[in-house]
């Protein structure tokens, strides 16, 4: 997988007009566009959309400052039908117009050219467990939030605090298979959305596809599949925070395992303000 974010890398500056064929590339390398786009959101800590706009808008600076082409030449170039659309762009990413920085030679706030590298230290084995699971279904409160990649999500701390106590301990007893317990349910994230892209968490447990569900709880059915499980257990958040960077970094590229579209839960063991012992689990398929 290193090899092949490194080779998506290089295509992607070798087509500056944007015309990257991101499906077909990774068929080409025997995985797929979701799988992909989410190992290169988690290891870049930004969405490959967002790294490929920076990225043409670096090398359109250039293109700017040290070459006779006009505006219209350059925005055609870079993909971009009109003046006006990557005049947009442009200032967008660097915050100065395409003439000021023509003019002055910036400011210009470039996006230097990824590389992925894969660091084995072998100190740190991760516990990890592979499961098949039946048709489920989430059930609990859920709240459109916005996407946050770095850091905790106020959003999702503000729909939790909004929970009365006693609902937890009804949700509690309503959760009847695994994974067990009260769950955190992140779900309908494109692979690569843009930070404060509209995300569905759901706060509640999961329950058998023949259970009743009271009717004021929102549900999510999801279907039969693999599951990989990841165990934390550490001072909170910093040991979930590794484990979860982990995945993308350590495990993921060296097991042949690819994600699959589906929510990714998140299982509370134990829980203070210092401590934590969670479970992280992810659908997965065969690579």
């Amino acid at each position: 997988m290193i090899g092949t974010l490194n080779a998506l890398v290089e295509l992607v500056d070798s087509r500056t007009d944007n015309a990257v064929d991101v499906a077909g590339f990774a068929r080409d390398h025997g995985t797929t566009e979701y799988h992909l786009r989410r190992m290169f959101a988690a290891l870049a800590t930004m969405p490959l959309s967002e790294y490929m706009r920076r990225r043409r808008m670096t090398l359109a600076a250039t293109d700017l400052i040290s070459s006779d082409l006009g505006l219209l030449d350059i925005a055609v170039r870079h993909g971009y039908s009109s003046a006006e659309a990557f005049g947009r762009a442009f200032r967008s990413v660097h915050g100065a117009s395409p003439s000021d920085v023509r003019t002055h030679g910036g400011p210009l706030r470039t996006q230097p050219m990824l590389r992925f590298r894969l660091s084995v230290e072998g100190n740190s084995p991760m516990d990890v467990s592979i499961s098949e699971r039946p048709t489920f279904v989430l059930a609990g409160h859920s709240a459109q939030v916005p996407l946050i990649y770095e850091g905790v999500n106020p959003h999702i701390a503000d729909h939790i605090a909004s929970i009365a106590p006693e609902e937890h301990l009804r949700l509690k007893g309503l959760g009847d298979t695994e994974p067990g317990g009260i769950l955190a349910v992140t779900w309908g994230q494109e692979p690569d959305a843009p930070e404060g892209s509209p995300i569905t968490y759901l706060h509640g447990v999961a329950v058998s596809t023949d259970s009743a569900v009271p009717a004021d709880l929102d549900t999510m059915p999801v279907d039969a599949g693999t599951w990989v499980t990841f165990h934390s257990s550490g001072p909170f958040p910093d040991a979930l925070q590794q484990t979860w960077a982990a995945t993308a970094t350590e495990w993921f590229p060296s097991n042949p395992w690819r994600l699959r579209p589906g929510p990714t839960i998140l299982r509370y063991l134990e829980l203070t303000e210092t401590h934590a012992v969670c479970e992280i689990w992810m659908p997965v398929e065969r690579a």
